[in-house]
């Protein structure tokens, strides 16, 4: 029996993966290439970890004739009794390749595989993507023939597998770095950076809704309370506001303290529709922490208070700082304002305020509460309430 032939696919690997913009094109081309040189392919699977807050990896699933199917791994399923069990946690741990005839023994050994049983499927093999940094990954492939796979199929796939790991290894690089960037600055900062906004002073002048927001009474919490207890109300208190915003197309740029700091990007975007949206956010913030806070009195703790202003202006985006420390955030008149306004929130009783630039663009009430003078703010400023 003549040996199979993918060098042409080691070939593609070796150069980079030509023309793949990602993960999925790159098991998609390998795993039918595989199949066109002869090997009896039913199912791949790259199982690649990653750098994020909450998700532990992704999976790429291949089946003939499909889509691969792509999807995020928690922390929680990785570290599941299941999961723990599985081919591909014993891939991880040890780094070698593992095969198994995929019968009843191999079942009762790893239960993952009786689904696979029930498919049809015969032989099963993982094979580790060992990268430069010594982290292991795993991709998996199975068959559906009577025999399995022979000597030189198997020969064949490791002689892939090689590349591949650089390839994955590439891609996971870049993915990790883009989610870090979006975890950290934002998800419009952080593409921004990546497609070369690094300078400093690479900044553009937008046009934004601004949400200020601040814990209330931070001073005397912090004076009862010890400092990992002060962190976990800001996280109660932010995770009720961070969601709410993302969902209504916002970018979280910066939390300052106990303040968080956000915009809606109005570029090419109508402004009542992104004002509109800003005040839908709050309203789902607010309800959040209401939640929060029954649960919370329930405990025997204290409510969580927050203050919120929204504002339109005018903000320049981009870098600033010193060499070798940059910060990617927005800054000017409008961001000051907005601060200010903020900080009425509790001598007014109200947990939202709107200027008037905001209030214009809305369809719904709101109530005037009058004209104030701000620090740094030139004039007097009307200060309205809208309905929550």
């Amino acid at each position: 029996m003549a040996a199979v032939n993918v060098q042409h696919v080691f070939d593609w690997l070796v150069d980079g993966a030509p023309g793949a913009p990602g993960p999925k094109q790159v098991v998609d081309r390998v795993s039918t290439a595989l199949l066109s040189a002869g090997i009896p392919l039913g199912h791949t699977e790259a199982f690649v970890r990653t750098l994020h807050p909450h998700i532990a990896g992704r999976s790429f699933l291949w089946r003939p004739g499909q889509d691969v199917d792509v999807r995020e791994q928690t922390y929680a399923y990785l570290n599941s009794p299941q999961f723990l069990g599985s081919p591909v946690s014993r891939v991880f741990s040890n780094g070698e390749t593992l095969r198994r005839t995929v019968n009843a023994e191999a079942c009762a050994e790893f239960p993952l595989l009786e689904e696979m049983r029930q498919e049809g499927f015969t032989d099963y093999v993982g094979c580790p993507l060992k990268f430069m940094t010594g982290a292991v990954h795993a991709i998996t492939f199975a068959t559906k023939d009577a025999r399995g796979f022979n000597a030189d199929q198997i020969s064949a796939i490791n002689h892939v597998v090689r590349p591949l790991s650089r390839v994955g290894e590439t891609f996971a690089l870049l993915r990790t770095a883009t989610n870090l960037l979006n975890t950290y600055v934002g998800h419009n900062a952080g593409e921004r950076i990546m497609s070369g906004k690094i300078q400093r002073g690479d900044t553009d002048i937008i046009r934004a809704a601004i949400w200020f927001s601040d814990l209330r009474g931070f001073t005397s919490l912090s004076s009862t309370l010890e400092p990992g207890q002060i962190i976990g109300v800001l996280n109660e208190l932010f995770q009720c506001q961070v969601p709410a915003i993302e969902e209504a197309g916002g970018e979280v740029l910066k939390f300052i303290g106990d303040g968080l700091f956000g915009i809606f990007p109005m570029a090419n975007r109508d402004p009542g529709e992104r004002c509109t949206a800003a005040l839908g956010a709050a309203r789902k913030a607010f309800a959040a922490l209401e939640l929060v806070n029954a649960r919370r009195a329930t405990q025997g703790l204290e409510p969580i208070n927050s203050g919120l202003a929204l504002h339109v202006g005018d903000v320049a985006y981009g870098n600033i700082g010193g060499q070798g420390r940059l910060d990617f955030t927005c800054i000017g008149p409008a961001v000051n304002l907005a601060a200010r306004l903020e900080g009425l929130t509790g001598k007014l009783g109200r947990n939202v305020v709107v200027s008037s630039e905001f209030a214009k663009h809305l369809t719904t009430p709101v109530e005037p509460l009058g004209e104030f003078e701000l620090k740094g703010v030139p004039g007097k400023i009307a200060v309205l309430a809208p309905t929550l």
